[in-house]
């Protein structure tokens, strides 16, 4: 094991982006959205990359920090090497552990030639002057020492090898997805102390600020299986017709993605399809969603009973209904194929509703309006329970939706 206390790396003058080549830094420009660096660190109305978005964790609230070369706030200080320790190691420039949260498990993945055109684009974007507080931890998670039996149990400073027994598309979807691209760190459960979980358990769900991130292993549970082109599509454009549309967290990571070259997109896509079952083809695809679609048709001219069902033909159908209307907004999703409705709790269907869908930054998408201040929590639980009878059949009923309603209403509210 390592040392839990590591020495400081001499800070430096500012780095002068003319020393870096115009390919470099655009190069490395295209990195940090695939890192999705200006999500996490940049908070909502702050200058981009200055830090300041507070992130609740089961530890307690960490404050992003400032990355923009700024001396004395982000990282105008920091000296290639230690810029690589940091996203190896998690070591800050003075020796301090860095916390997982920041997903160093992940980067530690990317080859030299990618973390130094990253750290040239950081070093050419403005400086900020931001100082961002501290984690807010209470004992023992505050003790930063610690961090190094957590880094000796659990994490790996080793860059990408490529599999010889893989197809270069499948090692290239490998390296941005668990590379920069760390989708593992929502989408994998974690461990008592924060840790990622492995083997079987690796892709098989986890949370994201609050949200569900859906399994992408075979314990999707998505109603039509995820194939390449489904993940293509989502990936590139925010929308699958078989799987609806990105919301919550997700929406930001998939904008982030438009800078990123189609094959780079194709590949992850190649490489997300082969953690799921044996690939169907496009046929095979389009008969099951269309059987499940059918199967979850309302009934010809049966009137609607129950109050969630009569709602839901007021508020709901005219987007959601298939056959109905044209597509609003730019998009139909069809609730059959949600993976959201098939959940174990209602919770994403239930903030989808409180809080809408606004993509940001893709195009035709459109958007999907907050119902919080025009429905009460029993309205939209109403709607919830009628949308997971009639989607969802198979699946049991939600238990305690309004109390749901109620504590995520609240949440929102908090934020």
């Amino acid at each position: 094991m390592t040392s839990p206390w590591r020495g400081a790396i001499a800070p430096i003058p500012r780095p002068d982006p003319s020393v870096f080549s115009a390919a470099t830094i655009e190069r490395g420009r295209v990195l940090a959205h695939l890192g999705a660096c200006f999500v996490c660190h940049t908070e909502e109305g702050g200058a981009p990359l200055a830090g300041g978005l507070r992130l609740d964790t089961p530890f307690g609230v960490i404050t992003t920090t400032n990355i923009t070369p700024d001396v004395e706030t982000g990282i105008g200080a920091w000296s290639y090497p230690a810029f690589e320790r940091a996203m190896r190691e998690g070591l800050h420039r003075d020796g301090r552990h860095l916390y997982p949260a920041f997903p160093y498990t992940s980067y530690a993945k990317t080859t030299d030639a990618d973390l130094q055109a990253l750290y040239a684009y950081l070093m050419s974007v403005p400086a900020v002057r931001n100082a961002t507080p501290a984690p807010e931890f209470t004992f023992p998670f505050d003790q930063r020492w610690l961090m190094a039996f957590w880094n000796t149990l659990f994490h790996k400073a080793t860059p990408f090898t490529p599999d010889p027994s893989k197809s270069d598309l499948w090692n290239r979807g490998f390296y941005l997805v668990e590379g920069l691209g760390h989708c593992s760190a929502c989408h994998t459960p974690r461990n008592l102390l924060g840790a990622e979980e492995t083997g079987a358990r690796r892709f098989s769900g986890g949370v994201a600020e609050g949200w569900e991130a859906p399994a992408l292993n075979r314990e999707n549970r998505a109603p039509v299986p995820w194939d390449e082109t489904a993940y293509y599509d989502y990936l590139r454009t925010g929308w699958s017709r078989h799987h609806g549309a990105a919301a919550g967290p997700m929406a930001p990571i998939v904008a982030e993605l438009k800078v990123l070259p189609d094959a780079d997109i194709r590949a992850m896509a190649h490489y997300l399809a082969s953690l799921g079952d044996a690939p169907r083809s496009a046929a095979e695809i389009d008969a099951l969603a269309a059987a499940r679609e059918a199967a979850t048709a309302p009934r010809a001219r049966a009137p609607v009973s129950v109050p969630g069902g009569r709602m839901f033909e007021g508020a709901c159908a005219v987007c959601h209904e298939p056959g109905k209307g044209s597509a609003l907004y730019g998009t139909k999703p069809s609730l059959a194929l949600v993976t959201a409705v098939q959940s174990d709790t209602p919770d994403t269907v239930v903030r989808v509703m409180l809080e809408g869908i606004h993509p940001k930054g893709l195009g035709t998408l459109g958007a999907m309006p907050s119902f919080a201040d025009h429905m009460s929590d029993w309205q939209i639980a109403e709607i919830v329970h009628y949308v997971r009878g009639r989607f969802a059949p198979e699946r049991p009923a939600w238990s305690d939706v309004e109390a749901t309603v109620a504590r995520l209403r609240a949440h929102a509210g908090a934020r």
